[in-house]
């Protein structure tokens, strides 16, 4: 067992490394997923039990643990051991032994069986469950059946600490080493052996430049074919965060190229480009032909970035066909008293932009600063209230939906609260299966959308429910693949208002 408490802190800032070795007494608090840990051990010439605090794949009271790492004084809880490295050692008294074995860390084994075996056999009891498990039949109250259940758990705590000494034995921090492990449990060893760049497909906080550096310490040679696979897929991960889905082939190779290519070890970009036609086939990369400038192109997607654009464009193209049932008439007659009511005027474009939210499914609604989209909101929401319709005001952020709700004098939620959004299972509770309860619904900064966010946001709207999205695509960009407002109005399939006419310079508006 190894442990890394703060892989990522300064070494230089810490105390100069010392040694503690104890029998854990309780562990007070243990995080399954990172494997962080607090616990008490009862360490010799020590009248005090003593916190440690680290990251451990696995602890169980009475195991006997060799500790590295520093004291310090923790402002609330007081003297603190943090621990940087442990290795857990063989029990070496009888009550040690009796301790680790009743402690449930071995499944049919409690306090009073473990009394017995150790009473039965001595100090060689781990040797006996490890080298002659049948033996156990000589205990009172244990067995055949006992004895096969005792055999397969020793088994299991055998695997966790073999994987974690191979891990911790390439560099791997504990805080991955943890992750590895519960991924892929006793054959994690294989995997890392054979393609550690599997990690960072299957699990969540390792990406490929810690694979990468996995991959170094095992051994895999810098011109690996699973090294470049990985890499292209990781080049489109960062053109993403770019705001782009695809990759032309040409630009793609050239990245890859860059971002691979070791001083001692360069890439050969023939090379590059035969994976990718491989990776193509077997569909790990999705390509399309190009379009416009890039005709004579062909463009590669992750699988990811292009299902999900293709699920949202079916999706805006569902809400674009949808049929809305409006007396026009009335709409317009709504307004005339609204503005009369209010003395002020709405520019034609604004008039059409009302007109179009209460008659359309889906409308864009766009414009540079000071166009008066603010206004144009508020009214369509007011008109939509008169109409009776079940609101929701969302944005990508909590500021701008703050200001939303400013505006509006209804609460606005960021668009991860609306859809109710579980950081446990990284998971939306809204969604097509589970849609919102809204007839109308209103998003605001709508530049700011990625392309998942946004695919989520429309699976989770009701068919039935209308939809305004207010942004301007010469402002925040969103920080994910794709521009999703901007190649909505580019589409040309979606209705769009740009609002052009600027009020803020126009002494005699109050709008």
């Amino acid at each position: 067992m190894s442990t890394s408490s703060g892989e990522q802190t300064n070494r230089a800032l810490q105390p100069p490394a010392e040694h503690l070795q104890g029998i854990v007494e309780r562990v007070t608090y243990h995080a399954e997923d990172s494997g962080y840990t607090i616990a008490r051990l009862k360490a010799p010439g020590e009248r005090d039990l003593i916190t440690i605090v680290g990251r451990f794949p696995d602890i169980h009271a009475g195991q006997t643990l060799r500790l590295t790492g520093y004291w310090r004084e923790h402002l609330k809880y007081g003297r603190q051991f943090q621990v940087t490295h442990a290795q857990e050692t063989k029990p070496a008294t009888l009550t040690g032994l009796e301790k680790y074995l009743g402690s449930g860390l071995i499944k049919g084994i409690g306090p009073v069986t473990a009394r017995r075996i150790v009473a039965h056999f001595g100090l060689e009891t781990l040797d006996i469950i490890e080298q002659s498990c049948s033996r156990l039949v000589e205990v009172t109250g244990i067995g055949e059946k006992r004895v096969a259940m005792i055999e397969k758990a020793w088994a299991a705590q055998q695997a966790i600490k073999e994987v974690m000494l191979f891990l911790r034995g390439h560099n791997v921090s504990t805080t991955y080493a943890v992750k590895i492990y519960k991924q892929y449990g006793d054959q994690a060893i294989g995997v890392v052996s054979k393609n550690p760049y599997q990690l960072a497909t299957d699990i969540f906080g390792i990406g490929f430049v810690t694979a990468d550096t996995i991959a170094r310490n095992i051994g895999i040679a810098p011109d690996s074919d699973f090294r470049y696979c990985a890499g292209m897929l990781y080049v489109l991960q960062q053109a993403a965060e770019e705001g782009h889905c695809y990759l032309p082939e040409p630009e793609l190779i050239e990245r890859v190229v860059k971002r691979l290519a070791l001083p001692d070890s360069p890439v050969d970009p023939v090379r590059i480009g035969e994976l990718i036609a491989q990776m193509a086939e077997e569909k790990q990369l999705i390509t399309q032909p190009g379009y416009g400038d890039l005709a004579e192109e062909r463009l590669y997607y992750a699988p990811a970035f292009y299902f999900t654009e293709q699920a949202l464009a079916s999706r805006l193209a569902s809400f674009v066909r949808a049929p809305v049932s409006v007396d026009l008439s009335r709409v317009q007659r709504w307004i005339d008293r609204y503005t009369e009511k209010r003395g002020i005027t709405l520019s034609e474009e604004q008039r059409r932009a009302v007109e179009l939210a209460a008659s359309s499914r889906l409308l864009v609604l766009t414009g540079g600063p000071g166009c008066g989209k603010t206004f144009t909101t508020k009214t369509v929401v007011d008109l939509w209230r008169a109409m009776g319709k079940n609101i929701l005001l969302a944005a990508p952020t909590g500021r701008a939906a703050q200001r939303l709700s400013e505006m509006t004098g209804q609460e606005a939620k960021t668009i991860h609260r609306m859809l109710a959004f579980d950081p446990k299972t990284m998971q939306f509770r809204f969604n097509e299966e589970q849609p919102l309860e809204a007839q109308a619904i209103v998003v605001d900064e709508t530049s700011m959308l990625d392309l998942f966010l946004a695919h989520s946001l429309l699976k989770a709207i009701p068919p039935e429910a209308q939809v305004l999205l207010v942004g301007d695509v010469d402002q925040l960009p969103s920080v994910g693949p794709g521009m999703v407002l901007r190649d909505l109005i580019e589409s040309q399939q979606v209705p769009v208002v740009r609002l052009t006419q600027v009020f803020r310079q126009a002494a005699a508006s109050h709008i």
